[in-house]
């Protein structure tokens, strides 16, 4: 009978995709993604007159045009590589922040904002299968798993996810069978109330494969 491999001794096997080297964000990085994250909040919750709105235009309008000289190709961002800022800096993931990272789980607290507003009071259905996707990445990461891509996800909504309320997720690795890498998680309130929980089938990537 052959032994079998831990998928983790392959660690550094990345299928088709590059090995990125982290890019530092500056000093006032966090705070740049911040001020866009209110700008998102308040053009879901504000109903300005049409002046307002003209101006907000000529502004965001200039200030892409101040940001599109400096584009840079992928990987060469600090977005979503500096895991001390909320959401790794990144504005598509959910501005939550990373308090455990290590081979048993990976844990984030944070709250859904208004731009995550699904209607009542309540996050968009819709930002939770984000959340738990972003988390199990990090967890395939944190166990020593090579890069995978998402097989399913399977959510069960337990109760209304609320709105500005601080959340805490946390995710594991269950099983692995070969490539596959079953992956489980709960988003809770700090009262250890469960709000949703997560199945997943993160596989594998093989040699080029993107």
């Amino acid at each position: 009978m052959s032994e079998q491999t831990d998928p983790r001794d392959d660690y550094e096997h990345h299928g088709g995709f590059p090995v990125y080297e982290p890019v530092k964000a500056g000093p006032n990085y966090g705070r740049f993604v911040e001020a866009l994250r209110r700008l998102q909040d308040l053009a879901v919750s504000t109903h300005a007159p049409d002046e307002v709105i003209d101006r907000a235009i000529e502004q965001a309008e200039a200030l892409g045009d101040l940001l599109a000289p400096h584009r840079v190709p992928e990987g060469r961002s600090p977005a979503g590589f500096n895991p001390d800022l909320p959401g790794r800096g990144s504005l598509l993931m959910l501005p939550w922040q990373i308090e455990k990272f290590d081979e048993e789980s990976v844990r984030s607290r944070g709250v859904f904002r208004l731009y995550h507003r699904g209607g009542n009071g309540a996050a968009h259905g819709g930002t939770l299968p984000l959340l738990f996707d972003d988390l199990f990445g990090m967890v395939v990461h944190a166990s020593g798993h090579p890069i995978a891509r998402t097989g399913y996800l399977h959510i069960n909504y337990r109760k209304i996810t609320p709105l500005g309320t601080e959340l805490v997720v946390e995710g594991r690795v269950e099983r692995v069978e070969g490539r596959k890498i079953f992956c489980a998680a709960e988003l809770r309130e700090t009262d250890g109330t469960l709000l949703a929980d997560c199945e997943a089938l993160m596989i594998q990537l093989l040699p080029g494969q993107p």
